[in-house]
């Protein structure tokens, strides 16, 4: 597949990196400009480009910047993109250590349905937000391996979610499907499975069970 990454952290990294390894054409941008990412070049294999251009002629898009920093991507970001370009969310919402208070989230709204109306994509699939980076890059395993783990992904677009539970078990993960968009609470940070290492089964149940309060430490003061 032709790959675009928006946002080169950690998440960003090791997805560019993984999916150079497994035979995508990955590009990758940041808010700084490609000449800043020679090193995540050389590290990943990736191309780095403008977000613009990692929106552009991609069978699939990944946003994994901080929370805060969605309404500052360039307002024609998917201006003329495809409505089935596949379209994922990483992100977290960190409101008192980084994000600051968003009332919408605050009020209810999931974090990826925020950014699925601040991005105009309402197909966009939240996944690869309740793992670290390095056991992104180097946690996955054959299937049928014991220690191979899940990942839940969440979405209201058949045809994506599809996509992105395919990608996920390519990587090495048993994808676990979590719902619809609106769902997408049950993997948000200080839910059950939010950085939890657990088996396709245990993940399900992690699912089912997540209490639908937000913890305290994930809300603004």
């Amino acid at each position: 597949m032709e790959i675009g990454i928006i946002g080169a952290g950690n998440i960003g990294s090791a997805l560019a990196y993984r999916l150079v390894d497994l035979g995508h054409r990955v590009v990758i941008s940041n808010s700084r400009g490609p000449e800043t990412l020679g090193d995540v070049v050389a590290d990943t294999g990736a191309s780095a480009v403008s977000a613009p251009d990692a929106a552009r002629g991609r069978d699939l898009v990944v946003i994994t910047i901080p929370q805060r920093s969605v309404p500052d991507l360039p307002e024609d970001l998917f201006d003329g993109v495809p409505d089935d370009v596949v379209v994922v969310d990483t992100n977290n919402y960190y409101p008192r250590n980084r994000d600051g208070r968003i009332d919408a989230i605050e009020a209810g709204m999931t974090e990826s349905r925020w950014v699925a109306e601040q991005v105009g994509r309402p197909g966009l699939v939240k996944a690869f937000n309740n793992i670290y980076a390095a056991r992104l890059r180097d946690g996955g395993r054959p299937k049928g391996a014991p220690d191979r783990f899940a990942l839940p992904y969440a979405g209201d677009d058949a045809h994506a979610k599809q996509t992105v539970a395919a990608l996920i078990d390519a990587l090495g993960f048993d994808p676990v499907d979590a719902g619809s968009l609106d769902d997408s609470w049950r993997q948000q940070p200080g839910a059950l499975c939010y950085g939890a290492e657990l088996s396709e089964n245990d993940l399900r149940a992690a699912i089912a069970a997540a209490p639908r309060e937000r913890p305290a430490d994930f809300r603004a003061q």
